[in-house]
């Protein structure tokens, strides 16, 4: 069975509706667990189009959101111009060392999309360090420590039509450097072929960090996105241990195939809670779902294809 997943039975669970302002979708939250309450981080599109970062708060994790009034962050802001078109896919990594979270996203303008990063004690006050990462580069996510000394986060540059998963190293959050490829698009008619991008922020465990990435295949009526699992080396996460060649989740239900995209399920972060892995995801670009794998299924289907 290639779904390790069992969807959440209330997905989905945000919708525009819920929120207390008029919008067009929200989708693809950034997930943290904060004062023992899931802590979402909303992408939300507001009805100009343009996105902004909302968060919203959950005793179980499913149900009664309260979801804040003003966005966390938002584009408009003079002094941040490369966020005048949005603020898009977050991504939370608490950083014990600092006893802070950053919050890595996309800043989209008219010079197309970047990585930025901010920090934030409480998800009520925000610090921005800004961009990092120049256009076009997004799907960052940071790790929680630092790896031989430095800072290490995962993005998805774009050139030359291709797009893979890639790493970068810093001592200070600030200055990115020593870029390395890590996980190249599959190309031909695999289910990754056409792209790849970062999905939850990596998780460590004893057999190494567990991601979940996104892959896309371009079909005739548009493209697919899925859901995939790899392994990295935890002392060296630019080394690939494993590869899961088939999709763990995929959309097969209808609010994961109709919508503002069609055909997507996208992550931008997990919780492991019991031994469960609760991944959030957008659906369609049009919702906010649930589902949820025990992490001992996910390692294990790992091994089975652990490089030699």
């Amino acid at each position: 069975m290639y779904e390790l997943f069992r969807r959440h039975e209330a997905n989905p669970l945000i919708t525009f509706r819920e929120l207390p302002y008029p919008a067009n979708s929200v989708f693809n939250p950034g997930v943290a667990e904060v004062d023992g309450e899931v802590l979402l981080l909303l992408r939300v599109e507001d009805l100009e189009g343009r996105s902004h970062l909302t968060v919203a708060r959950s005793h179980d994790g499913a149900t009664n959101w309260r979801i804040e009034t003003t966005p966390l962050l938002a584009p408009g802001d003079p002094a941040h111009p490369y966020e005048g078109f949005g603020c898009e896919d977050a991504r939370l990594t608490y950083l014990d060392e600092l006893g802070l979270w950053i919050i890595a996203y996309t800043a989209y303008s008219s010079l197309g999309t970047g990585v930025a990063l901010a920090t934030t004690r409480d998800f009520r006050r925000v610090d921005r360090i800004g961009l990092v990462l120049p256009p076009n580069n997004k799907d960052a996510a940071v790790f929680p420590r630092r790896v031989n000394g430095k800072w290490q986060m995962l993005h998805r540059p774009a050139a030359g039509g291709q797009e893979h998963i890639w790493l970068t190293e810093s001592d200070d959050l600030y200055h990115w450097a020593r870029p390395l490829c890590v996980l190249q698009e599959r190309g031909g008619p695999w289910w990754d072929g056409t792209r790849v991008g970062a999905g939850t922020v990596p998780l460590e465990t004893e057999d190494g960090w567990l991601i979940l990435y996104h892959g896309v295949k371009q079909f005739p009526a548009g493209p697919t996105y899925r859901l995939g699992l790899a392994l990295l080396d935890r002392d060296h996460p630019e080394r690939v241990l494993a590869r899961v060649p088939h999709w763990v989740l995929g959309p097969h239900e209808l609010y994961e195939m109709m919508g503002e995209v069609h055909n997507v399920v996208f992550t931008c972060g997990c919780l492991v809670r019991e031994g469960d892995v609760h991944v959030y995801y957008g659906a369609t670009d049009s919702s906010v779902c649930l589902a949820t794998a025990r992490l001992d299924d996910l390692l294990a289907l790992c091994r089975r294809y652990r490089q030699q």
